[in-house]
C-alpha cells in the first residue's frame, strides 16, 4: 500500500522536457522582440553602439543558457542511440561555448568603444567565472568520453562528477542571465513599461526553464 502512494507521487520526465522546450521558444521569442523593437537591433559593427552591446544578452541568452539546457536534455529527448545521444550533447556544448565567446567579445567591444570600464559588477564577474569553467568542463570531457582510447571503467568513474558540475555550470549561467537582466532593468526610464514586463518574464521563464533541466537530470 505504501509502494502504491509513493509511486502515485512519480512524475514523467517527457512532460517536462515538453515544458521546458516551450519555454525555449517562448524566451527566444521574447528576447528578440526585446532587443529588435524596444533595443533598436543587432550588430557587430555599428555606429549605433547599442547594437553591438545587445548582441551579448542575445547570444548569452539564447546561444548560451538555453543551447546548454537543451545539450544537457538530449540524454532524455533524443531518441536515438546513447552514441547518437552524446554526439548530439557534444555538437550543443560546442554551439553554446562558441556563442558564449562571441558573446563576450560583443560586450568588450561595446565598452571599448563607448569607454566604459569592463569587469566592474557582479554580473560580469558570474559570466567570466561561468564561461571559462564551462570551457574547462568541455575539454575534459571532450578527452575524457570523446576520446576513443579513454577506458570504459574511467568514464564510468567521471560521470557522475562531469553531471554534477555540468549543472553547476548550467545554474551559474541562469544565475549569470538574471543579474544581468537586473542590471539592464535599472537603465529603463519607464519601471512599468512593456519593455520593462517582456524583461521580467523573460527572467521568470529563464529561471523555470533551469528548474526543468535540473528535473530531467533528476526524473527516470
Amino acid at each position: 500500500m505504501a509502494s502504491k502512494s509513493r509511486s502515485s507521487y512519480q512524475l514523467s520526465v517527457f512532460p517536462v522536457t515538453v515544458f521546458a522546450h516551450l519555454i525555449v521558444i517562448a524566451v527566444t521569442i521574447l528576447v528578440f522582440v526585446w532587443l529588435l523593437h524596444f533595443r533598436e537591433g543587432l550588430a557587430f559593427k555599428s555606429h549605433i553602439k547599442p547594437k553591438i552591446f545587445n548582441v551579448h544578452p542575445f547570444l548569452m541568452v539564447v546561444g548560451f543558457v538555453l543551447v546548454v539546457g537543451e545539450a544537457i536534455m538530449a540524454y532524455k529527448t533524443v531518441p536515438a542511440k546513447k552514441e547518437v545521444q552524446k554526439v548530439f550533447h557534444a555538437t550543443l556544448h560546442f554551439i553554446a561555448l562558441i556563442c558564449g565567446i562571441l558573446g563576450i567579445y560583443a560586450v568588450f567591444k561595446f565598452h571599448h568603444e563607448v569607454g566604459i570600464q569592463d569587469m566592474y559588477t557582479l554580473h560580469s564577474w558570474l559570466g567570466m567565472s561561468t564561461i571559462c569553467l564551462f570551457g574547462l568542463q568541455f575539454l575534459l570531457a571532450t578527452f575524457s568520453f570523446l576520446y576513443p582510447g579513454t577506458e570504459s571503467s574511467r568514464k564510468t568513474k567521471l560521470a557522475p562528477w562531469h553531471v554534477l558540475f555540468g549543472i553547476i555550470i548550467f545554474f551559474m549561467a541562469i544565475l549569470t542571465a538574471e543579474t544581468g537582466l537586473v542590471e539592464k532593468f535599472i537603465f529603463i526610464s519607464q519601471k512599468r513599461s512593456q519593455e520593462a514586463l517582456i524583461m521580467n518574464f523573460t527572467g521568470l521563464l529563464i529561471l523555470l526553464f533551469g528548474i526543468s533541466v535540473g528535473l530531467t537530470v533528476l526524473l527516470p
